[in-house]
């Protein structure tokens, strides 16, 4: 079995050397050995061990006769996507780490592998090493997928860990996810939660058999949490986490990205630093919770393997885009409890309007925090932040009871709000 292999990267990297030290291991599960007859880079670096193969700096290179399956490494969008186009309509196989471009273009290029009845594998795009999409695909491929959860992006993880942890301000947790190669230079990508967006719209395609679409996804990044919101959310008995959600809601499919007070009963709530991890629940399994992980050179690379050898062992196979319509559910029907952080002017009074605020709403307070050790002073101003968990309510009611109290006089700040997620 011959890979052309696209990119030098650390997951190239990793896959050869996974390769070498495998070997025999590998040739044992397939009945030969696989090798790697091409590799094709933008720039040469020949420090790295290719294995023997040919170098080239054309990605066309690896559109040959001697290359049985196309490995594509390269990140990024526009050239990546045209080699696997390229190679699909040629009746190659792909194997590919990209969720960029499965976001954007998987539903053609899952279209395109059918039509040419060639595998398109792509497990190490979503959760690194955590064999998710086989595990929905293929090991629940009898059950009813009723939701899935987790935690898919360690940048954001590791920012909310290092908040929680040591009190550290989000500008400088994520100065510190930067110095140690968690966080890229523009950490854009990951922090406003389009990362976990396309990791979920590709497993939500997966799961409930629809074609793969970010319009569908609602998505809110983490730039808003405060150090404090994850000391109060503490005190209630929770943990701050960036969760993405999929699920069947009122017969359609909802997916959603967002900061989320879990319960420190749910084993979620402790996946720390740059961990992932996803738990599924079906109709017949029940409950599965799986944790690892979500990036790297050897985890990913181990994904990008697994998938070459079903390949080769003939059992590679793609999802189903034909389930039930989908209709993403609106944000504004979503019914949860909430956490409010409310900065208000230290005065007597100011619980008692709060209190009218939400009983106008017919809005319950579960738990109330205020504390007179938390007084601020901004210039002449004294100020105390009240802290609320409601009871469940819907998000429009949510909307509009937020923009009441924001108007109130006794408001000094802005509003900070997160979700309360209930997971089962």
């Amino acid at each position: 079995m011959r890979l052309g292999v696209a990119g030098l990267g650390t997951v190239a990297q990793g896959l050869f050397k996974l390769l070498r030290e495998n070997a025999n291991r590998i040739a044992r599960q397939i009945g030969e050995p696989i090798s790697v007859s091409r590799v094709a880079s933008r720039t040469p670096k020949p420090e790295i061990d290719i294995l023997g193969a040919e170098f080239s700096t054309s990605l066309e290179s690896l559109i040959s006769p001697d290359v049985d399956i196309v490995v594509e490494l390269i990140g990024g969008v526009d050239a990546a996507n045209k080699l696997i186009a390229d190679a699909l309509q040629s009746g190659k196989p792909v194997v590919t780490a990209n969720k960029a471009v499965l976001a954007r273009f998987g539903n053609s290029h899952i279209a395109c592998a059918n039509k040419h009845n060639v595998p398109l594998g792509f497990e190490a795009s979503v959760a690194g090493g955590i064999p998710i999409v086989a595990t929905i695909k293929d090991g629940l491929a009898g059950n009813h997928i009723d939701s899935i959860y987790g935690v898919l992006n360690g940048t954001c993880n590791f920012i909310l860990t290092e908040m929680d942890r040591h009190g550290s301000a989000f500008d400088a947790a994520l100065h510190q996810a930067q110095q140690l190669g968690y966080a890229e230079s523009d950490p854009s990508f990951d922090i406003d939660g389009v990362d976990a967006a396309q990791k979920l719209a590709i497993l939500g395609s997966i799961a409930f058999d629809q074609p793969i679409d970010m319009d569908d996804v609602y998505i809110e990044g983490i730039t808003k949490v405060d150090a404090e919101d994850l000391k109060y959310a503490r005190e209630l008995g929770y943990r701050v986490k960036h969760l993405a959600l999929a699920r069947i809601f009122n017969s359609s499919v909802e997916m959603r990205v967002h900061p989320a007070l879990v319960s420190e009963h749910n084993l979620l709530a402790f996946v720390d630093g740059v961990e992932n991890a996803i738990s599924i629940a079906g109709n017949g399994v029940g409950s599965l919770l799986l944790k690892g992980p979500g990036a790297g050179a050897r985890p990913t690379a181990s994904a990008v393997l697994s998938d070459i050898i079903e390949i080769a062992r003939g059992k590679s196979s793609l999802p189903a885009t034909t389930g039930i319509a989908r209709i993403a559910s609106s944000m504004e029907e979503l019914e949860c409890a909430y956490y409010l952080y409310i900065p208000v002017f230290d005065e007597p009074g100011v619980m008692a309007t709060l209190a009218d605020v939400f009983g106008k709403h017919r809005i319950s307070m579960e738990a109330v925090i205020q504390k007179s050790d938390a007084i601020r002073y901004s210039e002449d101003t004294r100020w105390v932040p009240v802290v609320v968990l409601t009871d469940r309510t819907s998000e429009s009611v949510m909307n509009a009871t937020e923009q009441d109290l924001q108007n109130l006089d006794y408001v000094q700040g802005q509003i900070r709000r997160i979700r309360v997620v209930e997971l089962n």
